[in-house]
């Protein structure tokens, strides 16, 4: 076990210069002695996130698998960037970068690589149509638009030398995600736009429309590391990776993330056609809403959106039942796994729930206005709303009123926001929690016109 003194990255600036604390440099026998493995990732679409008050990310999946097989719980640690996460690593600070760190000749100076390796390429994001661009000759005498100061533009720009001139690359300010910018695509608001395969994959599960096949980079290659003290923990992690791969036991996880559609389409559930009825859980949708004190129709919108009235419906990510309960927030409010299953059951539970998140908001006045704020944060959780109003009151807007809010939610998907020091929850998907509540808005004022 190694030793070393460096100054504290984790504390606040003003502690940092007036404490120092002991840094180990550990390998595998101290990671199991001490029964904690230290992961260093970034909150990203891929890697880690919160999604209705649950850990997530394929990178945070798997790493709880290597956890398993340890049999030791996982310490995740935040890092702001790529760099820092190095250093942290270099430093001590944490035992395993779970997050896709480049292949280059400098990294590999400073870390040792695994064999949980990636290869991925920049491709061209467009919509799938008899018209498909198939080759990089069929960019010249079209539109692709990026971020102005993105590696996606400088790729642009030197595949335009090479073929001869004749793309037109239009860029977009830098707040505008790539996320942003393949559902703009996929609206047929842009005609093409360029991501890495993996934010395509992604995103394609999100809109089926997408096409990412044609490849417009060599291939590069990134993959977890250790510190190069930690050889015994490197062999341990290739070994497990090797054996893992042979087995299978990635496939469930890489389905959840890159193919399973994020947008569920229950099936055998019919709405039974009696005139002015919404569903057969009107009457339950009136009982509860009581309890709630909104508008039954309000209700029954949100159970619409979730899913579509089907009591056994089950979501990408683990979410259950007519209201589409999360396990960890069905166990918290006393739900076996089979009375997820139960209609009425489920929707008490997930007004108990709306009745804890709405406390969260009571200081915003307008009752309508809060019920946005509720909405939003049952679907993304509620500290992503909360990050998002404290940008909005950063950036001198007001954050009790959602127009204002939604705006810095939909940034929330890039780094430039998420990582701003006053947010506390980092990357979230921010388009999908503000098209939920439009959705449900809207939703809601349909059936205010014909269900009483």
């Amino acid at each position: 076990m190694c030793l070393l003194l460096v100054a504290s990255c984790s504390k606040p600036a003003e502690e940092q210069s007036a404490k120092e604390e002991e840094i180990v440099l550990r390998d595998l026998a101290d990671i199991i002695s001490s029964d904690t493995l230290r992961v260093i990732t970034m909150y990203g679409p891929t890697s880690y996130f919160l999604y209705r008050d649950n850990e997530m990310g394929y990178e945070y999946e798997v790493q709880k698998k290597l956890c398993e097989e340890l049999n030791v719980t996982s310490q995740i640690i935040i890092a702001p960037d790529m760099p820092t996460m190095l250093l942290w690593l270099e430093e001590g600070k944490g035992d395993l970068i779970a997050y896709r760190i480049p292949y280059t000749q400098e990294n590999k100076s400073k870390v040792a690589f695994t064999d949980i390796q990636y290869v991925s390429n920049q491709v061209l994001v467009q919509c799938q149509s008899d018209s498909l661009l198939e080759s990089v000759l069929d960019l010249a005498g079209n539109t692709i638009t990026v971020a102005e100061n993105s590696i996606y533009k400088a790729r642009l720009e030197t595949l335009d030398d090479e073929i001869g001139g004749g793309i037109n690359i239009v860029t977009l300010d830098d707040s505008i995600s790539t996320d942003e910018l393949i559902a703009r695509v996929a609206h047929h608001q842009l005609a093409y736009t360029v991501s890495d395969d993996v934010t395509a994959s992604l995103n394609k599960t999100f809109f089926g429309n997408l096409d990412y096949s044609l490849d417009i980079s060599f291939p590069q290659r990134s993959a977890w590391v250790v510190s190069k003290h930690a050889p015994q923990l490197l062999q341990y992690i290739n070994k497990w990776a090797s054996y893992a791969e042979k087995q299978a036991a990635f496939v469930p996880i890489h389905k959840k993330y890159f193919e399973k559609s994020k947008y569920f389409e229950s099936v055998g559930y019919k709405r039974i056609p009696v005139p002015s009825e919404i569903s057969s859980f009107d009457a339950l949708f009136k009982k509860e809403s009581e309890r709630l004190g909104w508008d039954w129709r309000l209700l029954a919108a949100v159970a619409f959106k979730e899913s579509r009235f089907d009591p056994n419906a089950v979501s990408w990510a683990g979410a259950g039942g007519l209201m589409q309960l999360m396990p960890n927030t069905a166990a918290s409010l006393n739900l076996t796994p089979e009375d997820v299953y139960i209609p009425a059951k489920n929707l008490a539970a997930a007004v108990s729930y709306f009745l804890s998140i709405d406390r969260l908001f009571s200081k915003i006045e307008n009752k309508e206005e809060r019920i946005k704020f509720v909405l939003a944060s049952y679907n993304a959780g509620p500290g992503h709303i909360f990050d998002a109003r404290a940008l909005a009151a950063k950036y001198q807007k007001n954050p009790d009123v959602w127009s204002d809010v939604r705006e810095f939610l939909l940034k929330k998907s890039d780094p430039a926001f998420y990582a701003d020091e006053v947010c506390k929850y980092g990357y979230c998907r921010g388009k999908e929690p503000v098209t939920y509540v439009d959705m449900i808005m809207e939703k809601f004022n349909e059936y205010k016109l014909w269900a009483q």
